[in-house]
C-alpha cells in the first residue's frame, strides 16, 4: 500500500536540500552515466541518509569492488575532497535487471521496503540493436517488478522513472503525455507473449512488435512507459524524458564523459582522423543535452513529486518531465559538425591517424559508396601497412562496425523531433533563485559554442586519457600540423591526377 503522508511540511518547504536531508534512496543503473552524476550530485549538495544502489554482480568483479573504484574517478574528485567519507552512505543491492525477480534477496526486499522513501528507476540497455527479448526484460518487465516492489514501500515519497524523450519517436511533435495508441500491441500482452515464448521466438517477432518504431530500444522504452500508465496506480510517480545525453556542462568538472555512444562516439573518430564521412540531414536539429543538466532535473522532480498530493490520484496521468533544447536555442544539425571541429588544432589527440575532417553524404542510399572511398580503401592501405611492419590489422574491421553503427542511428540523423517541455519550465519556475543555481537545468541559457569547447577537451582528457597537460598538448598539435601539411598535399596530387584524367578522356571526344 502506498503512504497517507500529509501534502507537505516545513521540510519540503525549506527547498530541494531542505527535503533531501535524512532521505533514504534506492537508484537503479547506478554504474550507467547518468545514474554515476545523480549519485554524485545527491551526495555532493544533499545530506540523503542512505542511498541503496541496485548493482548487477560482473563476472570477476566484486560489486563492492565496482564501488571501490569510483573514489579514483574524477567525477568524485570534487565531492571527496568537500566530503571525504561520502561515498560511504551508498550501500550495495545486488539485483539484476534480467532476472524475473530482479536478483533482489529476500534480505534486501525486506530492507527496501521498511527504509526507502525515494526511488529512482534509471537501469536500462540502450544498445540499439539489442535483441528484443534482452530489451524487454531490463527496459519493460523490470519496471513491472520496480512497480510492485514500489508498491510495498510504507514509506514511499516519490518514484521517479527516468525514460526517453525519444520513446515516441514515431511521431515528430512529443508532448509531455503518453502515447499507447502507437503501439502494436500494449505491454501487458507482450509480457504475457515474452513468458509464453521462447526468446528466439520473440526476437523473431521483433519487426511485427515493433511496427514503426525504429529500434527495440526506444520500443521497449514505448512499453514500459506503457506499463507506467497502466499499473502505478496511486504511485507519487513521474517519469523524466531526456533526449540524447551527452558530457557534463559544469559540474562536478567540466566536460566529464565515460562512454562512447551516440555522437560522442562521431566526435570521438572525427577526432582521430578515422571518421571522415557521415549521413545526416544538414537542416535537422540535434537534439543533446548535457549529464548534469539531466541530474538536476531528476533531484528537482523528485522533489516536486513529494510536494504534491500522496497518493497520487490514479485518475490522473503521472507527471512528466523533459528535457531537451529550448526552442529558442536549436542546436541545428551543421552546427554541431561546425563545433565538434572547432577545437582540433587547439588541443588535438595524439593518437590521430589522420588530419580531422568529415565531410557530408545527405542522400543515404548513396552513403555506402562514397564511404567505400573515404574509409574502406585507405583501411585496406592502412591495415597492408600494419601487416608488412608486423603488427595485426585493425582499420577495416573498424570501419565495419563504424558504418554498421551509422546505419542504425540513422533515423536519428535525418530526421527532427520538437519536444514539449511546459513541465519541465514550469518546474523550474517553481524552484528558489537559489535551487535554480544549485540544480541548473536552464537549456534556453545555454551557450552551445563554449558547451562543446568544454566537451571537446573532456573528451580528450576523460575518453582519450590523454594528460592534461602544456607538453601533451603541444605534442598533438605538432601532429598535427604533419597530418593537415599530408591532407592537403594528398588532396592537391588527387586533384592533379583527376584533371589528367579529364584532360584526357576530354582529347578523345574533342
Amino acid at each position: 500500500m502506498t503512504p497517507k503522508n500529509k501534502l507537505s511540511s516545513p521540510e519540503m518547504d525549506s527547498g530541494i536540500q531542505g527535503y533531501y536531508k535524512d532521505k533514504v534512496v534506492f537508484l537503479t543503473g547506478a554504474t550507467g552515466f547518468l545514474g554515476k552524476v545523480i549519485i554524485e550530485k545527491l551526495l555532493r549538495t544533499t545530506d540523503v541518509k542512505r542511498i541503496y544502489s541496485m548493482i548487477r554482480p560482473k563476472r570477476g568483479q566484486d560489486i563492492q569492488e565496482r564501488i571501490a573504484l569510483w573514489q579514483m574517478e574524477p567525477l568524485f574528485e570534487v565531492l571527496l575532497q568537500e566530503k571525504p567519507e561520502a561515498l560511504k552512505r551508498i550501500s550495495i543491492i545486488a539485483g539484476d535487471c534480467l532476472e524475473f525477480d530482479l536478483g533482489i534477496s529476500k534480505a534486501d526486499r525486506q530492507l527496501l521496503t521498511s527504509e526507502v522513501q525515494i526511488v529512482i528507476h534509471g537501469a536500462a540497455t540502450v544498445r540499439f540493436n539489442e535483441p528484443l527479448h534482452i530489451a524487454l526484460a531490463i527496459n519493460t518487465r523490470a519496471t513491472r517488478l520496480m512497480l510492485r516492489l514500489a508498491k510495498e514501500m510504507v514509506h514511499l515519497e516519490a518514484y521517479l522513472h527516468i525514460s526517453t524523450a525519444f520513446s515516441n519517436c514515431v511521431i515528430f511533435r512529443i508532448e509531455e503525455k503518453f502515447y499507447p495508441e502507437h503501439l502494436t500491441c500494449d505491454s501487458e500482452k507482450v509480457l504475457a507473449m515474452s513468458e509464453l515464448l521462447s526468446d528466439q521466438m520473440m526476437d523473431n517477432l521483433t519487426p511485427t512488435l515493433l511496427g514503426s518504431f525504429p529500434n527495440t530500444y526506444t520500443y521497449t522504452k514505448a512499453l514500459a512507459e506503457d506499463v507506467i500508465l497502466r499499473e502505478a496506480g496511486d504511485l507519487p510517480l513521474s517519469i523524466f524524458r531526456p533526449s540524447v545525453i551527452i558530457a557534463t556542462h559544469k559540474e562536478p568538472v567540466c566536460g566529464w564523459i565515460e562512454n562512447l555512444y551516440g555522437p560522442i562516439a562521431l566526435i570521438y573518430g572525427v577526432g582521430h582522423g578515422v571518421l571522415r564521412l557521415v549521413t545526416y540531414d544538414k537542416n535537422a536539429y540535434a537534439s543533446l543535452v548535457p549529464v548534469d543538466y539531466c541530474a538536476n532535473v531528476a533531484v528537482a522532480s523528485i522533489w516536486q513529486t513529494a510536494k504534491e498530493r500522496i497518493p497520487r490520484d490514479s485518475r490522473l496521468q503521472p507527471a512528466i518531465y523533459t528535457l531537451a533544447p529550448s526552442e529558442n536555442n536549436l542546436l541545428n544539425a551543421t552546427n554541431f559538425i561546425k563545433f565538434s571541429l572547432s577545437q582540433r588544432s587547439e588541443f588535438p589527440l595524439t593518437k590521430m591517424i589522420w588530419y580531422p575532417f568529415v565531410h557530408c553524404v545527405s542522400t543515404t542510399w548513396l552513403y555506402p559508396l562514397v564511404a567505400f572511398f573515404y574509409h574502406t580503401l585507405p583501411g585496406f592501405f592502412f591495415d597492408l601497412a600494419l601487416r608488412l611492419s608486423g603488427r595485426k590489422p585493425r582499420l577495416v574491421k573498424l570501419y565495419r562496425n563504424i558504418h554498421a553503427n551509422i546505419a542504425v542511428l540513422q533515423h536519428f540523423m535525418h530526421n527532427s523531433w520538437h519536444f514539449e517541455t511546459k513541465s519541465t519550465e514550469r518546474l523550474r519556475a517553481l524552484m528558489s533563485p537559489k535551487d535554480q543555481l544549485i540544480y541548473n537545468f536552464d537549456m534556453e541559457a545555454l551557450d552551445w559554442k563554449t558547451y562543446f569547447q568544454k566537451a571537446l577537451f573532456g573528451m580528450r582528457l576523460y575518453l582519450g586519457k590523454e594528460p592534461q597537460t602544456k607538453e601533451s598538448i603541444e605534442q598533438g598539435r605538432r601532429l598535427y600540423q604533419r597530418l593537415k601539411i599530408l591532407h592537403y598535399t594528398l588532396m592537391s596530387i588527387l586533384c592533379v591526377i583527376a584533371a589528367i584524367i579529364l584532360w584526357s578522356l576530354l582529347k578523345l571526344f574533342f
